[in-house]
C-alpha cells in the first residue's frame, strides 16, 4: 500500500503559511508528496525545496489568470497536484494544515484497514481551527468539525469549489470512514497585519473587481474570551514557529466599553443558538461534504 501526499502553495512566506511544517508532518507515512508551487512573490519554492526529501516532488506552475476561474482556482491547483499522485490513497493537506506526530500511526492503520473495502472512498479527519493565536479555537456552528483529507485514487475523485473537500465527477458526495486523526488548521493564527493582507488577497481572488476590501491595516480577531481554549499539545514541528509568536499584545480578551464593530459569525445569535443545540444534543447541524460514514 502506498499513500501519496499532495498540496499546492503560493506566497507561503509572505503570508506566514506553515507549509514546510505541513509537508514534513506527513512524510513518515507517504511514499511521495506532490506539491504544486505557484510562481510567488517570495522564496516559497526555495523553502519547499529545502525540505530536502526525495519524497517531495515539486510541480512549478503559473497562477491561473482565467476570468472564469474565480473561487475555483484553488480546486484547479489541487486537482493538478492530485493528477500526479501514484498512491492507493491520496492525502491532501492545505498549506496551513499540519498533522500531529501522535496521529501518524492512526492514519497508517486507517489506510490499511479500509484499503480492501471499496465502499470507503475517503477518510475523515477531526479539525482544530486556531484563531488569533495558538491556544484559542473556533469550535462553534459554521466551522467544519470534520473534513475529508484522504481520498481513494483511481475513482476520478476531484477537489471542488474552494478546495475544501472532494466530490465524484458527477458531483456525488463521497462515502467515508473515520481516520481517528486530527488536522491542526492554522489559517487564522497569523500576525494581524499579515492576516489582513491575506484576507484582502483572498477576497480579490474570490470576487475580483467586486471585492469588499477592508482598508484597516490589521485584522481584528475580536474578543478571544468567547472562544474555546486548546489545552493539548501542538505538532512538534510547530514548536519553533509558535515560540516566535510576537503579536500577543495586539489581541484582547474583551472589547473595550463602547466599542462598535461588525460581529463575527460565531458571535451572532443564530450561530450561538445552533452551537448550543449541537453541544447539548451532540448533533452536527453543519454542512457535511460526505454522504455517509462507514463504521465497520
Amino acid at each position: 500500500m502506498m499513500i501519496s501526499g499532495f498540496s499546492f502553495v503560493r506566497n507561503a512566506n509572505k503570508y506566514c503559511f506553515p507549509v514546510v511544517e505541513s509537508i514534513t508532518s506527513v512524510l513518515p507515512v507517504v511514499g511521495e508528496f506532490v506539491v504544486v508551487v505557484v510562481r510567488s512573490e517570495d522564496d516559497t519554492r526555495e523553502s519547499v525545496a529545502a525540505i530536502g526529501s526525495d519524497k517531495v516532488k515539486i510541480i512549478d506552475c503559473e497562477w491561473p489568470e482565467s476570468i472564469e476561474a474565480g473561487q475555483h482556482v484553488y480546486s484547479q491547483l489541487t486537482n493538478l497536484a492530485l493528477s500526479h499522485c501514484k498512491g492507493d490513497w491520496c492525502f491532501y493537506l492545505q498549506a496551513d494544515e499540519v498533522v500531529h506526530e501522535d496521529d501518524l500511526p492512526k492514519i497508517q492503520s486507517a489506510c490499511e484497514r479500509w484499503l480492501g473495502d471499496n465502499r470507503v472512498e475517503g477518510l475523515l479527519f477531526d479539525y482544530l481551527h486556531f484563531w488569533g493565536d495558538y491556544k484559542h479555537c473556533q469550535s462553534g456552528h459554521g466551522w467544519y468539525k470534520r473534513e475529508i483529507r484522504i481520498v481513494r485514487n483511481g475513482l476520478g475523485i476531484r477537489s471542488k469549489g474552494d478546495a475544501q473537500s472532494f466530490r465524484h465527477v458527477d458531483k456525488r458526495k463521497l462515502t467515508a470512514a473515520l481516520s481517528g486523526a486530527r488536522i491542526f488548521h492554522y489559517g487564522y493564527a497569523r500576525p494581524p497585519g499579515v492576516m489582513r493582507a491575506k484576507a484582502t488577497s483572498s477576497e480579490k481572488i474570490y470576487h475580483g473587481d467586486g471585492a469588499r476590501v477592508d482598508e484597516s491595516p490589521e485584522f481584528d480577531y475580536g474578543p478571544l474570551a468567547r472562544l474555546a481554549i486548546f489545552t493539548g499539545t501542538h505538532p512538534a514541528l510547530m514548536k519553533e514557529r509558535i515560540s516566535h509568536m510576537d503579536w500577543q499584545s495586539k489581541l484582547r480578551d474583551a472589547d473595550p466599553p463602547g466599542m462598535v464593530r461588525e460581529l463575527y459569525k460565531d458571535e451572532r445569535f443564530k450561530y450561538r443558538f445552533l452551537t448550543a443545540v449541537e453541544n447539548w444534543t451532540g448533533l452536527d447541524l453543519g454542512h457535511k461534504s460526505y454522504r455517509r460514514i462507514i463504521r465497520g
